[in-house]
Protein backbone atom coordinates (compact mmCIF):
# COMPACT_ATOMS: atom_id res chain seq x y z
CA UNK A 1 0.00 0.00 0.00
CA UNK A 2 1.56 2.96 -0.78
CA UNK A 3 1.98 5.44 1.67
CA UNK A 4 2.09 9.46 1.54
CA UNK A 5 6.25 10.40 1.76
CA UNK A 6 6.28 14.05 1.31
CA UNK A 7 4.08 16.72 -0.21
CA UNK A 8 1.42 14.95 -2.73
CA UNK A 9 3.80 12.20 -2.99
CA UNK A 10 3.13 8.92 -2.87
CA UNK A 11 5.81 6.05 -1.65
CA UNK A 12 5.58 2.59 -3.00
CA UNK A 13 7.30 -0.41 -3.90
CA UNK A 14 7.89 -2.11 -7.09
CA UNK A 15 9.70 -5.25 -8.63
CA UNK A 16 12.24 -4.71 -11.30
CA UNK A 17 13.88 -7.63 -12.17
CA UNK A 18 12.56 -9.82 -9.37
CA UNK A 19 14.19 -7.46 -6.78
CA UNK A 20 11.49 -5.24 -4.73
CA UNK A 21 12.58 -1.85 -4.24
CA UNK A 22 10.95 1.54 -2.37
CA UNK A 23 9.74 4.21 -5.43
CA UNK A 24 8.55 7.74 -4.57
CA UNK A 25 6.60 9.10 -7.54
CA UNK A 26 7.04 13.01 -7.87
CA UNK A 27 3.74 14.71 -7.11
CA UNK A 28 2.60 16.08 -11.57
CA UNK A 29 0.62 18.84 -11.84
CA UNK A 30 -1.83 18.91 -15.13
CA UNK A 31 -0.76 21.65 -17.69
CA UNK A 32 -3.36 23.00 -20.38
CA UNK A 33 -2.68 22.47 -23.80
CA UNK A 34 -2.75 26.10 -25.80
CA UNK A 35 -0.68 28.59 -27.07
CA UNK A 36 0.92 31.26 -25.51
CA UNK A 37 3.85 33.29 -26.40
CA UNK A 38 7.56 32.32 -25.84
CA UNK A 39 10.24 34.43 -25.25
CA UNK A 40 10.74 37.85 -23.99
CA UNK A 41 11.27 41.14 -26.67
CA UNK A 42 13.57 43.04 -23.67
CA UNK A 43 15.02 39.97 -23.19
CA UNK A 44 18.65 38.47 -24.47
CA UNK A 45 19.18 37.48 -28.34
CA UNK A 46 18.58 34.21 -27.68
CA UNK A 47 15.09 35.14 -26.21
CA UNK A 48 13.63 36.64 -29.36
CA UNK A 49 12.13 36.81 -31.53
CA UNK A 50 9.11 36.56 -29.53
CA UNK A 51 6.95 33.69 -31.09
CA UNK A 52 3.41 31.79 -30.46
CA UNK A 53 4.14 28.32 -29.74
CA UNK A 54 1.14 25.60 -28.84
CA UNK A 55 1.72 23.26 -26.21
CA UNK A 56 0.22 20.01 -25.83
CA UNK A 57 -1.56 19.01 -22.72
CA UNK A 58 0.93 17.34 -19.79
CA UNK A 59 1.79 16.67 -16.44
CA UNK A 60 4.66 18.58 -14.85
CA UNK A 61 6.48 17.76 -11.39
CA UNK A 62 4.95 20.13 -8.61
CA UNK A 63 8.45 20.56 -7.20
CA UNK A 64 12.32 19.51 -8.17
CA UNK A 65 13.03 16.13 -7.78
CA UNK A 66 14.26 15.52 -4.43
CA UNK A 67 17.00 13.82 -2.68
CA UNK A 68 14.37 11.49 -1.10
CA UNK A 69 13.03 10.55 -4.66
CA UNK A 70 16.55 9.81 -6.31
CA UNK A 71 17.94 8.05 -3.95
CA UNK A 72 15.07 5.26 -4.43
CA UNK A 73 16.79 5.29 -7.47
CA UNK A 74 20.72 5.34 -6.18
CA UNK A 75 19.52 2.78 -3.97
CA UNK A 76 17.73 0.19 -6.79
CA UNK A 77 20.58 0.65 -9.42
CA UNK A 78 23.45 0.51 -6.65
CA UNK A 79 24.88 3.67 -8.33
CA UNK A 80 27.52 5.63 -6.39
CA UNK A 81 25.32 9.64 -5.40
CA UNK A 82 26.41 12.60 -6.90
CA UNK A 83 28.65 15.06 -5.91
CA UNK A 84 27.87 16.72 -2.44
CA UNK A 85 25.28 14.40 -1.72
CA UNK A 86 26.70 13.99 2.12
CA UNK A 87 27.14 18.16 2.60
CA UNK A 88 25.22 19.39 4.77
CA UNK A 89 23.94 22.30 2.51
CA UNK A 90 22.43 20.09 0.37
CA UNK A 91 21.51 16.58 1.72
CA UNK A 92 18.12 17.25 3.26
CA UNK A 93 15.52 14.90 1.80
CA UNK A 94 13.52 18.08 0.65
CA UNK A 95 16.45 19.99 -1.24
CA UNK A 96 16.50 19.01 -4.91
CA UNK A 97 19.29 16.59 -5.98
CA UNK A 98 21.92 18.94 -7.58
CA UNK A 99 25.40 17.90 -9.50
CA UNK A 100 23.37 15.37 -12.03
CA UNK A 101 24.43 15.68 -15.08
CA UNK A 102 21.70 15.44 -18.00
CA UNK A 103 22.65 12.23 -18.58
CA UNK A 104 21.97 10.88 -15.09
CA UNK A 105 18.68 12.92 -15.24
CA UNK A 106 17.52 10.82 -17.95
CA UNK A 107 18.55 7.87 -16.63
CA UNK A 108 16.41 8.36 -13.69
CA UNK A 109 13.47 9.41 -15.81
CA UNK A 110 13.98 5.92 -17.28
CA UNK A 111 13.97 4.27 -14.46
CA UNK A 112 11.30 6.05 -13.05
CA UNK A 113 9.07 4.96 -15.79
CA UNK A 114 9.94 1.35 -15.09
CA UNK A 115 9.75 1.43 -11.63
CA UNK A 116 5.85 2.68 -12.46
CA UNK A 117 4.50 1.73 -15.23
CA UNK A 118 4.37 5.81 -16.33
CA UNK A 119 6.41 7.39 -18.88
CA UNK A 120 8.74 10.20 -17.20
CA UNK A 121 10.87 12.38 -19.38
CA UNK A 122 12.32 15.66 -19.02
CA UNK A 123 10.75 18.73 -20.47
CA UNK A 124 11.16 20.49 -23.04
CA UNK A 125 11.82 24.79 -22.99
CA UNK A 126 8.44 25.21 -24.66
CA UNK A 127 6.91 22.95 -22.04
CA UNK A 128 8.84 24.38 -19.28
CA UNK A 129 8.47 28.21 -20.46
CA UNK A 130 4.30 27.46 -20.70
CA UNK A 131 4.25 25.92 -17.22
CA UNK A 132 6.01 28.78 -15.47
CA UNK A 133 3.79 31.67 -17.23
CA UNK A 134 0.58 29.83 -15.34
CA UNK A 135 -1.18 30.87 -18.55
CA UNK A 136 -0.54 34.84 -18.31
CA UNK A 137 0.90 36.18 -21.02
CA UNK A 138 3.71 38.82 -21.04
CA UNK A 139 4.95 38.92 -17.60
CA UNK A 140 8.71 39.10 -16.75
CA UNK A 141 8.56 36.54 -13.77
CA UNK A 142 5.84 33.84 -12.53
CA UNK A 143 4.37 36.50 -9.96
CA UNK A 144 4.35 38.92 -12.41
CA UNK A 145 6.78 41.97 -13.13
CA UNK A 146 8.10 43.20 -9.72
CA UNK A 147 11.98 42.21 -9.53
CA UNK A 148 13.27 39.57 -7.73
CA UNK A 149 14.03 41.57 -4.50
CA UNK A 150 10.39 41.34 -3.66
CA UNK A 151 9.90 38.02 -3.79
CA UNK A 152 9.25 36.72 0.30
CA UNK A 153 12.17 36.64 2.73
CA UNK A 154 14.40 36.78 -0.45
CA UNK A 155 17.58 38.47 1.34
CA UNK A 156 17.40 35.50 4.02
CA UNK A 157 17.07 32.89 1.71
CA UNK A 158 19.97 30.22 -0.56
CA UNK A 159 22.92 31.26 2.28
CA UNK A 160 24.96 28.04 1.40
CA UNK A 161 23.28 26.22 -1.16
CA UNK A 162 19.45 25.40 -2.48
CA UNK A 163 16.14 25.22 0.12
CA UNK A 164 13.77 22.40 0.42
CA UNK A 165 11.37 22.62 -2.37
CA UNK A 166 7.55 23.88 -1.78
CA UNK A 167 8.40 26.42 0.47
CA UNK A 168 7.07 29.16 -0.44
CA UNK A 169 3.45 29.62 -2.82
CA UNK A 170 3.05 27.83 -5.86
CA UNK A 171 2.44 29.51 -9.50
CA UNK A 172 -1.48 29.08 -11.00
CA UNK A 173 -0.83 25.60 -12.49
CA UNK A 174 0.85 24.26 -9.04
CA UNK A 175 3.91 24.47 -9.74
CA UNK A 176 7.09 25.21 -7.36
CA UNK A 177 10.48 26.63 -7.15
CA UNK A 178 9.73 28.26 -10.94
CA UNK A 179 12.80 30.21 -11.52
CA UNK A 180 14.53 29.69 -8.23
CA UNK A 181 16.15 27.10 -6.55
CA UNK A 182 18.09 25.27 -8.83
CA UNK A 183 18.85 25.57 -12.41
CA UNK A 184 16.50 22.61 -14.24
CA UNK A 185 17.76 20.19 -17.11
CA UNK A 186 15.44 20.25 -20.31
CA UNK A 187 15.25 17.75 -22.92
CA UNK A 188 16.38 19.66 -25.61
CA UNK A 189 19.69 20.62 -27.12
CA UNK A 190 20.79 24.19 -26.94
CA UNK A 191 20.56 26.53 -29.94
CA UNK A 192 20.93 30.70 -29.87
CA UNK A 193 19.14 30.88 -32.58
CA UNK A 194 16.49 27.99 -32.63
CA UNK A 195 13.56 30.72 -31.92
CA UNK A 196 13.66 32.09 -35.66
CA UNK A 197 13.11 28.56 -37.03
CA UNK A 198 11.36 26.76 -34.17
CA UNK A 199 7.90 25.18 -35.70
CA UNK A 200 4.69 26.75 -33.47
CA UNK A 201 3.63 22.88 -32.41
CA UNK A 202 5.03 21.22 -29.62
CA UNK A 203 8.93 22.35 -30.34
CA UNK A 204 11.20 19.83 -29.16
CA UNK A 205 14.60 21.71 -29.86
CA UNK A 206 17.40 21.44 -32.55
CA UNK A 207 18.17 18.02 -33.90
CA UNK A 208 21.84 17.92 -32.53
CA UNK A 209 24.10 20.11 -30.67
CA UNK A 210 26.99 20.27 -27.65
CA UNK A 211 24.73 21.95 -24.77
CA UNK A 212 21.51 21.03 -23.56
CA UNK A 213 19.17 23.70 -22.55
CA UNK A 214 18.09 24.47 -19.04
CA UNK A 215 15.88 26.66 -17.34
CA UNK A 216 15.08 28.56 -13.53
CA UNK A 217 17.06 30.38 -11.48
CA UNK A 218 20.11 29.62 -9.51
CA UNK A 219 21.18 29.66 -5.23
CA UNK A 220 24.76 30.24 -6.43
CA UNK A 221 24.01 33.33 -8.27
CA UNK A 222 24.30 37.51 -7.21
CA UNK A 223 20.75 37.29 -8.45
CA UNK A 224 19.34 34.21 -7.47
CA UNK A 225 16.12 34.09 -9.32
CA UNK A 226 15.77 34.19 -13.29
CA UNK A 227 12.81 36.01 -15.42
CA UNK A 228 10.75 33.04 -16.54
CA UNK A 229 11.87 33.39 -21.06
CA UNK A 230 15.38 33.59 -19.88
CA UNK A 231 17.51 30.24 -21.03
CA UNK A 232 20.65 28.79 -20.01
CA UNK A 233 22.92 25.99 -21.06
CA UNK A 234 25.78 23.66 -20.92
CA UNK A 235 27.33 20.83 -21.56
CA UNK A 236 25.48 17.45 -21.09
CA UNK A 237 28.25 15.56 -19.07
CA UNK A 238 28.53 18.37 -16.06
CA UNK A 239 27.40 17.95 -13.04
CA UNK A 240 27.20 21.61 -11.05
CA UNK A 241 25.98 22.38 -7.21
CA UNK A 242 23.56 24.56 -8.36
CA UNK A 243 21.44 22.26 -11.51
CA UNK A 244 18.72 19.85 -11.11
CA UNK A 245 15.54 18.78 -12.77
CA UNK A 246 12.12 18.15 -12.55
CA UNK A 247 10.21 15.07 -14.42
CA UNK A 248 7.22 15.61 -17.20
CA UNK A 249 5.17 13.17 -18.27
CA UNK A 250 2.96 13.27 -21.35
CA UNK A 251 -0.78 12.17 -21.28
CA UNK A 252 -0.82 10.50 -25.00
CA UNK A 253 1.34 8.26 -27.10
Amino acid sequence: MAEKSGPDEMASSSKIGGVRIKVIEPAMARIPEGWFEMGCASGRDDEKPVHRVWVDAFDLGAYQVTNAEYGCFLAAKSTAPPKHWNDVDFNGPRMPVVAVSWDEAVRYCEWLSRATGNTYRLPTEAEWERAARGGVEGMLYPWGDAGPELVPDYTKRWKLGPEPVGMYAANAYGIYNLGDNVHEWCADWYDDGYYAESPERNPQGPASGSRRASRGGSWRHHIKVTRTAARSSIPPELQYADYGFRVARSLTG
